[in-house]
């Protein structure tokens, strides 16, 4: 099982009241929050191993040099991720806490969780669990493997369970295609423009048509006119130059370096005594009771 731990602690702080604080009135509503998210998972999914992984690099180099406009309304200043001002002291004393429990926190400089996701997924041997609320993950989605994606969009106990058939329901797609269908399609939630006048319909009817974005293109460079809808060539053509660069930013990478770790679920914590101090500090007894006892069963 892998979280997207980015995505899940934003979820928690949004959506648990930030009145609950630690004994000195510091807001701890996003460590409770995924502290009760990973309890609950561990006890819904017993997986045998579990990873938490983190963004070393919110916005890559790599992604920026492509597109621009990657994430470029969510900056603060400089390269500063915007985060609510609560949040920030949060994201150390989460990390702490993973590490006193013992799961597995990963992250790889220059990359995002996604990709540390996309490279453990890729290296799995067998079956794995992706837990986030970003779409992008759907790209990993692969039915023979099996991957699958627990989509947090309803809450981490009502979790949508998205395969190929999930994807290709939803978005009219090859259960495969969601990585090509989001780059034509583009997401205003990355700062992805896509492909002006081509909206989900008609990325579909493209993705399905050609297999592939490489396939599209080929056929687009070649002059072949079957198979592209009324005026869709047009504004492929005239968006060339975006769709070369758009995959190394849609993609997620699955070769993210990552340094050797054991990610085997704990059935106790690496460190009794720094938990028992942050549970004392911040407030956290109850929460660290849940998650320990899904951990020990």
């Amino acid at each position: 099982m892998l979280l997207d731990t980015p995505s899940l602690y934003f979820r928690a702080y949004f959506g648990i009241p930030d009145s609950i604080t630690a004994p000195d009135g510091m807001p701890v509503n996003a460590v409770r929050g995924l502290i009760d998210m990973i309890a609950t998972l561990v006890r819904q999914h017993s997986p045998a191993e579990l990873v938490a992984t983190m963004d070393a690099d919110w916005r890559p180099a790599f992604r920026v040099a492509a597109i621009p406009t990657y994430k470029a309304h969510r900056v603060a200043h400089g390269d500063t991720e915007e985060v609510p001002d609560t949040l920030v002291p949060q994201i150390p004393v989460i990390e702490e806490v993973l590490d006193a429990v013992g799961i597995a926190r990963l992250e790889s400089p220059g990359f995002e969780a996604d990709d540390v996701i996309g490279t453990l997924t890729h290296r799995a041997s067998g079956a794995v669990d992706i837990v986030t609320g970003d779409r992008d993950l759907f790209q990993l989605v692969d039915d023979a493997r099996p991957v699958r994606v627990l989509y947090t969009a309803r809450g981490i106990r009502n979790l949508q369970l998205v395969d190929e058939s999930w994807v290709s329901a939803k978005y009219g797609i090859p259960g495969r295609g969601y990585a090509d269908f989001a780059t034509l399609r583009g997401d205003p939630s990355d700062g992805l423009p896509g492909v002006a006048g081509v909206g989900e319909k008609t990325a579909a009817s493209l993705v399905t048509r050609f297999g592939s974005l490489e396939a599209l293109l080929e056929a687009l460079d070649a002059g072949v006119t079957e198979g592209f809808p009324a005026g869709s060539r047009t504004k492929l053509a005239a968006a060339r130059d975006y769709l070369a660069a758009a995959p190394a930013v849609v993609k997620v990478a699955g070769d993210a370096p990552l340094p050797a770790a054991d990610l085997t679920l704990p059935v106790k914590p690496r460190d009794p005594e720094a938990l028992v101090r942050l549970a004392d500090r911040y407030g956290l007894d109850s929460p660290l009771n849940r998650l320990l006892d899904a951990l020990s069963r």
